[in-house]
């Protein structure tokens, strides 16, 4: 029977033992299927297969590298080298230049803090998906032929979420949701914020979840009266344009009448708030996309639902969005960004590496690389990760601080009208707008304090001058 697959952030220790790696008992060796158990809970296999997903084990486990990239992490003695015996020396050369490449990748990994065997990356220079991907990288093994597959599929990965988080950073957030906005509006949609819009979607739902056809115009009224008393600012146009977001999205079975109304009849597979809100969501992040917006699914979370527990949902959505053809639009578009920035990074010079990515065929059944391409990928993909870190860290605009607030300044001492009008804000806690009342009150308790400290200053040093002036009178008398 398999056993149930660790935490991805468990990726320190053995899967099987719990005991960390090392190197002497509990060495780390990666499977072809990208699994990694120790050496110890190999040899004790009943059959030669991987415990998680049962895909056999053709090499012989005495002959499987030992993963240097995670003994690295876990502060073990790394040797300077290990023998592979491989068809012939130029594959030996290339498979020591991608394992090298890796290696110096997974530095990124590095844990900062934490339990036994479990990695608190929050501090990396990396996000949180561009981190999930690095293991997936790591956990490669690249002497088997169905490893070396699996890494290229990883590389190309990690670099299309690279060329995204660089065109996210070449981002004005505060432009960001007023230009998602504008463009679902000039298709004739609309989104009422988090609260208002799942309200409507509900009702919509309670009319034609049993299977109803009604016309646009009484299911709008339907949605409208009983929306009302809750927000008063529902309207027969607002409701409209939601509802042509949801006919946009496909989820209505439209039938014509002669001389009458089209009847719109909910599809059966939408017949649940969850399929519903989904297909509703997706729309949106279509529309994102067709505008050339790259939104973050942190961003989205807080646009669409006004928290952050929609992450993972978010994500899903978009990664399902995604086609082969995405990689090499993304390329354009962060060309297009960086031409109008300037490119004082010289981010330009990624593009070949980016390129070459793009071209790695991403479908699972994909012809196993050469040992050449193998090599060129894993240099293409360390190369990238590195610029965006040197990005992140030397030239970004967004800095991971908390903004402080200035004497007199008017930080957080009114609401987040973004907040307020959509029920959510994608500047997340570097919006210099309050986004409770809480945090309102309390930035204009301290501002009253800082400008009372001010006027006392001033009044300090215009007694100061008086003072002066009265001495002086005194001295000198006219």
């Amino acid at each position: 029977m398999p056993v149930q697959a660790a935490q991805w952030t468990e990726f320190l220790s053995c899967p099987i033992c719990y005991n960390e790696f090392d190197e002497n008992v509990h060495k780390p060796i990666s499977l072809g299927c990208s699994h990694t158990v120790c050496k110890t809970c190999l040899n004790k296999l009943h059959r030669k297969a991987c415990p998680f997903d049962q895909t056999a084990i053709n090499t012989d486990i005495d002959v499987l590298p030992v993963n240097f990239a995670l003994l690295q992490l876990v502060g073990a003695q790394v040797p300077d080298h290990q023998s592979i015996k491989l068809s012939n020396l130029g594959e030996n050369k290339h498979y020591e230049v991608a394992k090298k490449c890796v290696e110096d990748l997974a530095l990124y990994l590095k844990p900062l803090s934490g339990g036994k065997g479990v990695a608190s990356l929050n501090q990396s220079a990396l996000s949180r998906p561009m981190q999930r991907k690095l293991v997936t990288l790591v956990n490669c093994q690249l002497v088997e032929e169905e490893g070396r597959v699996r890494a290229m599929r990883a590389a190309r990965s990690l670099g299309e979420r690279t060329v995204t988080e660089l065109i996210l950073q070449h981002q004005n957030p505060q432009q960001l949701s007023a230009n998602l906005w504008a463009a679902v509006r000039a298709r004739g949609c609309q989104f009422l914020g988090p609260a208002m819009q799942e309200e409507a979607l509900k009702l919509v739902l309670l009319a034609l979840e049993d299977g109803s056809a009604l016309s646009r115009k009484v299911l709008v009224l339907f949605v409208v009266q009983r929306l009302e008393p809750r927000f008063p600012q529902a309207s027969k146009t607002s409701i409209g344009h939601v509802v042509q977001l949801l006919y946009r999205a496909s989820c209505f079975k439209v039938t014509k009448r002669d001389e009458d109304s089209s009847l719109m009849q909910l599809k059966e597979e939408f017949r649940s708030y969850e399929a519903l809100r989904r297909e509703h969501d997706a729309q949106i992040v279509h529309i994102a996309m067709e505008a050339g917006l790259r939104i973050s699914p942190e961003q989205w979370s807080s646009l669409l639902y006004g928290d952050l527990a929609h992450k993972s949902h978010m994500q899903s959505i978009i990664d399902k969005l995604q086609s082969p053809e995405s990689f090499a639009k993304s390329v354009q578009e962060l060309t297009i960004v960086l031409q109008r920035t300037g490119d004082p990074a010289n981010l330009n010079r990624l593009r070949p590496h980016l390129e070459l990515l793009a071209n790695i065929d991403p479908n699972p059944d994909a012809v196993s690389p050469t040992w050449e391409q193998l090599e060129n990928a894993m240099v293409a993909v360390k190369t990238v990760v590195h610029g965006l870190v040197d990005f992140i860290q030397n030239y970004s605009r967004k800095g991971h601080e908390t903004p402080q607030p200035q004497p007199n300044s008017k930080y957080k001492t009114s609401m987040c009208r973004d907040l307020r009008q959509q029920g959510g804000c994608p500047r997340g806690t570097n919006c210099t707008f309050a986004h409770s009342q809480e945090e309102l009150e309390k930035y204009r308790l301290r501002n009253k304090k800082i400008n009372a400290t001010e006027v006392l200053k001033q009044q300090g040093k215009l007694f100061q001058v008086q003072t002066e002036f009265q001495m002086q009178k005194t001295v000198f008398p006219s």
